[in-house]
C-alpha cells in the first residue's frame, strides 16, 4: 500500500499506488469499545435485513419493492402506483433527514448503517480474518507463491464468499418478487423458472464482485455520498477527527520514549505509531484531516485509544469532535443551518403523516373511453361510456361493489353485471355507462361525482368529466 504522507494525501487516494494502480488494503482487525458498539448495531440491522421480507403484517410482506408489478409494501402497508406521490414524499423526507444528519454528524451513516459497510466489515472482512488471519498474515499470504497453503485458504475464502453472496442475492430477490413467490420457486426447483435463476446468478455475481474484489472502492469511487461531504460539512459538524492541537503541539509528533518527559519536551501526544492508518478500511491517515475516503467507522478511535492507554497518555486523541471543538474547545451547537433543515424536515414529515392518514384503502378511477362522444337517448337523456378501475389495497375481498351518481340525477349501468367483487390486494376493471337527463346538465362538459359502495356502504368517491351537447348550456 502506498504510504500516506503528510503532503501527498491530497494528490492520491489510499487505494492507489504511485503508478496509479490498485493498492490492496489490508486493514488490521479493529478491537475496542466503538467496534463492539458497531457489532451490536450491525447484527441488529443484518437480522432486520434478512427477516423483513419474510415477516407478514396483516398478510402483507413487511418490506416489498416489486418494481416490475409496481407493488410496494413499506412496514406492512401496501402501496400501489396510485400512491406514488406518497412514495415520493417518503423519499424526499428521507433525503432531507440524511442531509440534516450529515450536517450535524458527518458520514456517520456510512460507518454504522450503510449495508455496504456492514456486509464488508462485519461479514466478509471477519471471514477473511478467520481464514487468512490479521493484517500481517494477509500481507504475507498475498506475497506468497501459489503453494498448497495459499490455494487452500484462498479457495476456502472465495467459496464462502460465493455462498454468502448467493444467500444475499436470494434475500434481495425476496424484496423484489416477494418471499412467498421466492419460496415457491425454490420448492418447484431452479430449472422450472430459468429467468429467475439467471437473475439470481447475476445478483450473486454482482455481490461477489463487490465484496470479494471491488470492496472499499464502492465507498471511494462509486458512492456519491462521500462527495456530498464537501458541500454539507462545516467547521461545526461532528466527525471522526484527529486532535492536531494536542497531537502536534509545538514540536510535532514523534516516536514514544518512555525515558522522556513528553509534556516538558513540547512534543505532541501522537507517537507516530501508524496504528490508525493500519486499521483504516479505506487506507487513509486520519491525521491529515477529514477526507473523501473516511466513512467514520471509528476503527482509528479504538486503535488510538489502545495505544494511548499503553503509553499512559489521555485517550481521545482521535475522537468524535468538530473542527471548532478542536480549535476553540466549543461544544456542539444547534446552528441556524441545522434549525432550517429541521424545520423543512418537520414540514415534510407532517405532510407525509397527513397523506398517510388521508390515504384510502380503496381507490377508484373512472375515465371516459378515448375517442367516444356522448350519445343521445330517448327522453332527452345523454349517455357517456367509461372504463373503471377499482383498486383494493386491503387484505380482504370487497364484495357487492356498485356505483351511484351523487352530483346529478341519472343512473349508472355497469356492463355485464350489477355488482362485482374486488379481490384482496387486487383490482377490478370494466366498462360502464352514465346516463344524465339533458336538463340536469349545466354545460357541454360537467364534472360528475360518483360514489363507490360495498353492501350499500360508501367506501370511496371519485370524479370524472361528462360531455353533453352545447345546445344545453
Amino acid at each position: 500500500m502506498a504510504e500516506q504522507g503528510r503532503d501527498n494525501f491530497r494528490d492520491t487516494i489510499g487505494t492507489l499506488n504511485e503508478e496509479g494502480k490498485r493498492a490492496w488494503v489490508y486493514p488490521k482487525k479493529p478491537v475496542g469499545k466503538w467496534y463492539e458498539y458497531r457489532k451490536y448495531v450491525s447484527y441488529f440491522l443484518l437480522l432486520f435485513l434478512f427477516a423483513a421480507p419474510f415477516v407478514k403484517v396483516n398478510g402483507h410482506q413487511f418490506l416489498l419493492f416489486n418494481v416490475l408489478e409496481r407493488r410496494f409494501n413499506i412496514f406492512g402497508f401496501p402501496f400501489w402506483p396510485q400512491d406514488f406521490y406518497i412514495f415520493v414524499m417518503m423519499m424526499l423526507t428521507g433525503v432531507v433527514f440524511v442531509i440534516l444528519f450529515t450536517v450535524a454528524f458527518g458520514r456517520l451513516f456510512c460507518g454504522w448503517v450503510c449495508p455496504q459497510t456492514i456486509f464488508m466489515e462485519m461479514v466478509f472482512r471477519r471471514i477473511e480474518y478467520w481464514i487468512e488471519g490479521d493484517r500481517g498474515k494477509q500481507m504475507r499470504l498475498a506475497k506468497m507463491p501459489w503453494n498448497k497453503e495459499k490455494i487452500l485458504k484462498r479457495s476456502l475464502k472465495w467459496f464462502v464468499f460465493f455462498v454468502i453472496s448467493f444467500l444475499i442475492a436470494n434475500v434481495f430477490l425476496a424484496y423484489l418478487i416477494g418471499s412467498d413467490r421466492l419460496l415457491q420457486y425454490i420448492t418447484d426447483g431452479p430449472f422450472e423458472h430459468l429467468s429467475t435463476l439467471i437473475s439470481l446468478i447475476i445478483f450473486t455475481g454482482v455481490f461477489y464482485f463487490v465484496f470479494a474484489w471491488f470492496r472499499e472502492q464502492v465507498c471511494i469511487i462509486v458512492c456519491p455520498y462521500g462527495r456530498l461531504q464537501g458541500v454539507l460539512l462545516d467547521t461545526k459538524s461532528v466527525v471522526v477527527t484527529y486532535d492536531h492541537k494536542r497531537g502536534e503541539k509545538e514540536k510535532g509528533r514523534a516516536k514514544f520514549n518512555k525515558k522522556e518527559d513528553r509534556a516538558a519536551s513540547g512534543k505532541g501526544d501522537c507517537i507516530d505509531c501508524f496504528q490508525c492508518v493500519h486499521v483504516c478500511p479505506t487506507g487513509i491517515d486520519i491525521r491529515n484531516g477529514t477526507q473523501l475516503e473516511c466513512v467514520n467507522c471509528t476503527a482509528c478511535i479504538d486503535a488510538c485509544n489502545t495505544i494511548m492507554e499503553a503509553v499512559d497518555l489521555p485517550k481521545g486523541l482521535i475522537r468524535y469532535a468538530s473542527e471548532e471543538n478542536i480549535e476553540k474547545k466549543t461544544k456542539f451547537q444547534f446552528t441556524p443551518r441545522l434549525k432550517g433543515y429541521t424545520v423543512v424536515l418537520g414540514i415534510l414529515t407532517a405532510v407525509l403523516v397527513g397523506m398517510l392518514f388521508l390515504r384510502n384503502d380503496v381507490e377508484a378511477d373512472i375515465l371516459r373511453l378515448p375517442g367516444q362522444l356522448y350519445e343521445r337517448k330517448a327522453d332527452a337523456v345523454i349517455s357517456n361510456v367509461y372504463t373503471y378501475k377499482v383498486v383494493n389495497k386491503t387484505n380482504n375481498d370487497i364484495e357487492s361493489v356498485t356505483f351511484k351518481l351523487l352530483s346529478h340525477t341519472g343512473k349508472i349501468d355497469v356492463v355485464g353485471h350489477e355488482t362485482f367483487t374486488v379481490p384482496a390486494g387486487g383490482l377490478a376493471e370494466g366498462t360502464l355507462f352514465i346516463e344524465v337527463p339533458a336538463a340536469a346538465l349545466s354545460g357541454d362538459k360537467d364534472k360528475v361525482v360518483i360514489g363507490v359502495y360495498s353492501d350499500q356502504v360508501q367506501i370511496e368517491t371519485t370524479r370524472t368529466a361528462f360531455l353533453g351537447p352545447r345546445s344545453f348550456n
